[in-house]
């Protein structure tokens, strides 16, 4: 291509800019003025046409000033008028894997009461994972065994919210929604309870047990309600709501909470001879004999390990009367819950106690008589049996 000659200036000018084609710095062109620039960057396409794309464009992304930047965007736009456009090189996305991996959390969780035996199910509910999407980890807690069953997987939020209703309707115990950090602490206590009874979980928790623990409370925040459950600094049970404890095993979360039947079988027996005497003896020498039976049952089988479980279940309970919008019967739980818990208060003179003693021989007595089956009204924990 051929082009009429520059002036002096935009000649001076061409110079520099055909010095740094080849990659070297940008000339000075400060004291240029606007028309030689102009002059000179027209010459400059018309003599190296799309050899000099890419020194303008380093001029319109980087000169000094404004007038220069723009008096090479210009000059760029002529050429693409022309039918030479820049060649910018698109900074690729950085490759993406087709499965991606994110860290699993507990994004929701659910409880329910707790049944005459201890048990609880819980389910947690799980996001993340290869490809993200739900997992739901579904167990059942006993405090006094730990671990009793576990099972679940992926599952779709629609099924989710099928199943949670199905269990709604079915379930005689009450379900809450919780978080999910608590949730996984209490499948932490329950592991620390297997250590402690040189017991393993089942098979199928091993693959939830590293989701659970890495999302359970820190120890710290655990460490108040150990101190609860080893019965040191317990809170003061009012009176009247204490008086009132018994009415507890009135409510249908309640009905199956009872000493087991299968370790008072002797005192039942004791109890339907008792009833049954032909000795004439007068009605309040039976009933001193009934209470003195009753008295005998919970000093054997409320040791202070057991009451701590039963204040344990007690608080459990009065959180999901609360959260339920029964809050009398949660204020009646917590007392009574602080009185069990209590090792310095007698047992025997605490009427959740008596009533829970009381039943437990009844139930025994009913299986004496043949009235029913002792499998059937057992409270040892069973496995793979949802409360």
């Amino acid at each position: 291509m051929t082009a009429a000659a520059p002036h002096a200036e935009a000649a001076a000018c061409l110079a520099a800019l055909e010095a740094a084609l080849g990659g070297g710095p940008l000339p000075a062109l400060d004291p240029v003025s606007p028309a030689a620039l102009d002059e000179a960057l027209r010459a400059l396409t018309r003599q190296h046409g799309a050899a000099s794309l890419p020194l303008l464009e380093r001029l319109a992304d980087r000169a000094a000033d404004k007038a220069q930047r723009r008096a090479a965007r210009r000059a760029l736009y002529r050429l693409a008028q022309s039918g030479v456009r820049p060649a910018r090189a698109a900074t690729p996305a950085p490759a993406r894997p087709v499965v991606t991996r994110e860290a699993e959390h507990a994004v929701r969780a659910w409880l329910s009461g707790i049944d005459g035996s201890g048990s609880r199910a819980v389910w947690i509910l799980f996001e993340g994972g290869f490809g993200g999407g739900l997992r739901l980890c579904s167990l059942i807690l006993n405090d006094e065994a730990g671990v009793m069953d576990a099972a679940g997987g992926p599952i779709a939020r629609k099924r989710l919210e099928a199943e949670l209703r199905a269990l709604r309707e079915s379930q005689k115990l009450p379900w809450v929604e919780v978080d999910g950090r608590r949730a996984c602490a209490l499948v932490s206590d329950a592991l620390a309870l297997h250590e402690r009874l040189g017991t393993v979980p089942p098979p199928e928790f091993a693959r939830w047990k590293k989701l659970v623990l890495g999302e359970a409370q820190p120890q710290a925040s655990r460490a108040d309600k150990q101190e609860m459950l080893t019965g040191a600094s317990v809170p003061t049970a009012d009176p009247a709501l204490l008086e009132q404890s018994s009415t507890l095993l009135e409510l249908p979360e309640l009905m199956g909470w009872f000493v087991d039947p299968a370790r008072v079988q002797h005192e039942a027996l004791a109890l339907l001879q008792t009833r049954e005497s032909r000795l004439v003896v007068s009605e309040q020498i039976k009933a001193e004999r009934e209470v003195s039976i009753v008295d005998g049952v919970i000093e054997a089988q409320l040791p202070p390990a057991a009451r701590r479980r039963w204040a344990g279940r007690l608080r459990e309970m009065a959180d999901i009367f609360a959260m339920t919008g029964r809050n009398e019967a949660a204020a009646i739980a917590r007392a009574t819950a602080a009185a069990v818990a209590d090792l310095e208060r007698p047992a025997i003179a605490i009427p959740f106690v008596r009533a829970l003693a009381a039943r437990g021989l009844e139930m025994a007595t009913e299986v004496a008589l043949g009235r029913a089956r002792l499998d059937d009204v057992s409270r040892a924990p069973a496995r793979r049996t949802r409360p």
